[in-house]
């Protein structure tokens, strides 16, 4: 299965919005959906999740405002909780999704190699033992 674009009406139950402004609505998902490609291109599966966060934080709070107060009541959001942005959380889960930005491992090993040592033998097969002086060997 394949990306599929959130619909504003999922973001709106993703934000438990009873109401949504669809044009705006659809406006912050493709908007998050290109700023999320440029982390993973093209977007994978699982990958919505992201996209729905990104536009739900930009939909509640598009000026970022982190502190408001109306007549006797205030709110004060927590710093960088609003725009449209992606998150150093958003950008992991997204290489994760992607089969990236995990550990790995690469061998050195060439695939020719064998058991044998690679210590040096003199021109007629036999171990070396021409020693230099100070090459720690008496």
């Amino acid at each position: 299965m394949a990306f599929t674009i959130p619909t504003a009406e999922q973001l709106a139950l993703y934000l438990g919005l009873e109401e949504i402004d669809g044009s705006r609505a659809g406006l912050m998902i493709q908007t998050a959906i290109q700023l999320c490609q440029t982390i993973v291109k093209p977007l994978p599966e699982g990958a919505e999740a992201v996209v729905l966060s990104v536009a739900g934080r930009a939909y509640v709070n598009p000026q970022q405002v982190s502190y408001e107060t109306i007549g006797p009541m205030s709110v004060q959001r927590p710093q960088g909780s609003g725009g449209l942005y992606l998150a150093k959380g958003d950008k992991a889960a997204l290489k994760s999704l992607a089969g990236r930005g995990g550990a790995f491992t690469i061998d050195p090993t060439p695939a020719d190699a064998t058991p044998v040592p690679t210590y040096p033998y003199d021109d007629d097969g036999a171990e070396f033992t021409d020693w230099e002086p100070g090459w720690g060997y008496y």
